[in-house]
């Protein structure tokens, strides 16, 4: 019996030794073919080709941004799993629509609005600019949607022939700037919401202060986003023929008009010409076939998105001997090291860092589109941004949609400042807020007692009374930051202290305001800064522009180029049908604002922020 169990045993053994040899030889060999897959891959060229006559399809998906946040392998992912991006990156846009415009294999553009979340009008403008040179090339442009909102249609109404699905509409609201405001629910939950700030505009702070806006912030707001619906207005007039009276009767009485339409929104908008025809996809689809042809493979028009054009186009960049660097501070501005497409206070300085100590770098472009955040973090991107600049490399720093509070902080020490007509800028102020529960946890039977060595112990606990002696003392520091910010943009800015305090106090103006005003030098987008930066470097016309960004790994990059590789071998598309808008939030989040901002990210708690973009 103990020989026949030895046996078995032994053959067991035999057995898992087996088993265990094959598994790591199937582990082996499916290694090496994944090895020789990936060599495969970087030795082969896979670059699609352009067809003669194809329609450029430009389909934004998402919100149109500066940089993105997702990495390269997540970017991916979206395509092997077909999902949607949740942003466009501008640079990617306009880069596949120049190179378009100078291709005579490229006659015809598509533009599919359907995927298009938003953008801001600077961002639109800086769009629309490119798809007019490319009409001025001589080509055609036709736009179609299943459904125009504001953004979707300033870049339509531009396009030759626009198409509107017969179940569809155009939206055109405005602008506007509204927020929920909790002082009365506060004061029923019995939290002491303790705010300091400095300037009657800085409004950031009002919804824990009040139940509706100031007539200061109102009189502020009302005046740029006035503004901005006046270059919309004209922008969008001046393409489609019309008068701006006309785009005000229809936003202003489009349940009368939609009334005399029978409700009809599609022909509304036909007959009112914001659009030049009402169609179902099948006949959107045969028109283009009729300008461009039809691909028998797919039995649709000729074509080839905008990405797969650029890899199409790809040339190895010749590196020049002398460089512009370009530095993209996007989003919130938080403490410490962050992701790519959101800006840190040591993550942002040291890219900020590594372009100045590059010696192939002669000039610096900060590409703002920030509405500030941590007052701390702001300081430390400036410091590098200062350092830069006595290190002898000029700075020019370039503002995008928004580069407000400490948007603005982190530029001021540039040699020159760019900005959009309708960027948003200003808003120089700085705030603090120190919320206390004592009263709502006294009323759940929570009560906080102790002893402490002086009348600062224990404080800035949220279940304690802001001592009066706290309170001081943080007014006091939000005074001393002011006048901070202040000295500095009066130095940056060559001007008088009073005289920047004039236009600061967290007052918001738009970039052509603050051209008249001295906030900002010149106005122009970011190719106009870039320009700028090397002509101050002295550089000749053969520079090369080098944006640092914090660099995805070797890993990364390999695996995504992979994972791109297997989507266009599988077959796999963009899903190209139109997606319902993300749900708004009716209440903004009491921890702060929904694109990151977090009030305890600052050592003091101190916040150079601006509530400034219209929704």
């Amino acid at each position: 019996m103990k020989k026949a169990l030895e046996a078995l045993r032994g053959a067991f053994v035999l057995l898992w030794t087996a088993l265990d040899q094959i598994r790591r030889f199937a582990v082996n060999a499916l290694f090496l073919v994944l090895l020789i897959l990936l060599f495969g891959l970087l030795l082969a060229d896979t670059r699609p080709q352009v067809e003669e006559g194809s329609a450029l399809v430009v389909a934004p998906s998402g919100v149109l941004v500066e940089q993105l946040y997702s990495s390269p392998v997540e970017e991916a992912i979206l395509d092997l799993l077909d999902q949607e991006r949740p942003e466009t990156l501008m640079k990617t846009l306009l880069e596949a629509i120049e190179k378009a415009t100078a291709d005579d294999r490229i006659e015809v553009m598509y533009l599919d609005l359907d995927k298009m979340q938003g953008g801001s009008l600077s961002k639109l403008q800086t769009l629309r600019t490119a798809l007019e040179e490319f009409k001025a090339a001589g080509k055609t442009i036709i736009a179609a949607a299943d459904y125009y909102g504001q953004p979707q249609y300033h870049l339509a109404a531009v396009a030759d022939e626009v198409y509107l699905h017969p179940m569809g509409m155009v939206l055109l609201t405005g602008y506007g700037s509204y927020r929920s405001y909790y002082r009365e629910a506060l004061d029923k939950l019995e939290v002491d919401w303790n705010v300091f700030r400095v300037g009657e505009y800085k409004s950031a702070v009002e919804p824990y202060l009040r139940n509706d806006m100031s007539p200061e912030a109102r009189k502020s707001r009302l005046a740029w986003l006035s503004k901005l619906w006046s270059a919309y207005r004209q922008d969008v007039a001046g393409a489609r023929g019309l008068e701006t009276a006309a785009i005000d009767d229809y936003v202003d009485n489009l349940h009368l008009l939609l009334s005399d339409h029978d409700g009809q929104a599609a022909e509304l908008a036909k007959a009112t010409g914001l659009v030049d025809e009402v169609a179902h996809h099948d006949q959107v689809r045969e028109r283009l076939i009729e300008l461009v042809g039809e691909d028998e493979v797919t039995e649709s028009f000729r074509q080839i998105g905008y990405r797969t054009y650029l890899e199409a186009v790809a040339k190895p960049q010749e590196a020049g001997e002398e460089a512009v660097a370009v530095v993209v501070a996007k989003g919130a501005i938080l403490g410490g090291s962050q992701p790519a497409g959101r800006i840190g206070g040591r993550s942002t300085a040291r890219l900020i860092r590594r372009a100045r100590e590059n010696e192939k770098v002669k000039a610096l472009v900060l590409r703002v589109d920030s509405p500030g955040g941590s007052s701390f973090a702001s300081e430390v991107i400036r410091r590098e941004v200062e350092l830069t600049r006595e290190a002898g490399k000029p700075v020019i720093a370039s503002f995008g949609s928004v580069a407000a509070s400490g948007g603005y902080w982190i530029s001021m020490p540039a040699d020159e400042i760019w900005a959009h007509p309708t960027s948003i800028t200003g808003s120089i102020g700085i705030f603090a807020m120190v919320p206390t529960f004592q009263r709502t946890l006294a009323k759940l039977g929570v009560h906080n007692d102790g002893v402490g060595t002086s009348n600062l112990a224990g404080t800035l606990r949220p279940d304690r009374e802001l001592p009066a002696e706290a309170a001081l003392a943080i007014q006091e520091m939000i005074d001393w930051g002011y006048r901070d910010f202040i000295t500095k943009a009066a130095d940056g800015r060559h001007m008088t202290v009073d005289e920047i305090d004039r236009v600061a106090r967290g007052r918001v103006w738009t970039g052509r305001d603050a051209l008249r005003l001295g906030l900002v030098d010149h106005l122009g987008g970011l190719e106009a800064a870039i320009a700028a930066g090397a002509a101050r470097a002295g550089l000749a016309k053969d520079y090369e522009v080098i944006y640092f960004e914090k660099e995805p790994s070797s890993t990364d990059r390999l695996l995504a180029r992979f994972l791109g590789w297997l989507a266009t071998r599988m077959g796999l598309q963009l899903d190209l049908s139109p997606r319902s808008l993300p749900l708004v939030s009716l209440l903004e989040p009491l921890a702060g604002p929904a694109d990151g901002l977090q009030f305890t990210d600052d050592p003091k708690g101190l916040f150079a922020y601006c509530f400034c973009e219209p929704n």
